[in-house]
């Protein structure tokens, strides 16, 4: 497999390309991806046995239960990064190894309890965002690997695009497996 073909498996939407000025509408849409994310990844997985499930989405990947189990927690840090933001001026966040996570034995179990849990994430982060300002968006948290401020209205784009990169990790290998 060539470097080309390998990056395109990781990234197969592209990495996260943040606009230079964020508008009410990117919001709206980036809210609306979020509100539906949850119960798009459940139909999509749907079907998956415990074989498919265990299939890595590319050469030395996560498998598709390994995604799910990701997913769940990150956007969970996610959330916890948005409250921290707006009750703490500027916070360091705390980063966390997503290999590390990933080789723990809860990422090997049924995906039924991250799909929970990612649904109810989402339906409190959603409601939580839309009950923000815009002033309330233009609050920061600096990310500890890189010690850059990101704002918080930046940070729902980063875990927009986070739930279709993955989806489209999962989709893209059940096309290439013929499982859909």
């Amino acid at each position: 497999m060539t470097n080309e073909e390998l990056e395109q498996l990781k990234y197969p939407i592209g990495a996260f390309n943040c606009p230079l000025e964020i508008t009410n509408e990117h919001i709206k849409d980036w809210i609306e991806i979020l509100e539906q994310f949850p119960n798009r990844l459940e139909k999509l997985v749907a079907n998956l046995n415990d074989a498919q499930l265990d299939t890595p989405y590319r050469p030395g990947g996560w498998t598709i239960r390994e995604v799910v189990h990701h997913v769940s927690d990150s956007h969970h840090h996610s959330y916890i990064r948005f409250k921290w933001a707006m009750t703490e001026n500027n916070p360091v966040i705390k980063a966390y190894n997503e290999q590390d996570w990933a080789n723990l034995h809860d990422y090997t179990s049924s995906i039924e309890i991250s799909q929970l849990h990612l649904k109810a994430v989402h339906a409190k982060l959603v409601h939580f965002v839309k009950g923000l300002k815009d002033s309330d968006l233009e609050r920061t948290f600096i990310h500890p690997e890189t010690y850059k401020e990101i704002r918080l209205k930046k940070n729902l784009g980063i875990y927009a695009w986070h739930s279709n990169h993955h989806y489209a990790h999962i989709e893209n290998v059940m096309k290439r497996e013929g499982w859909v």
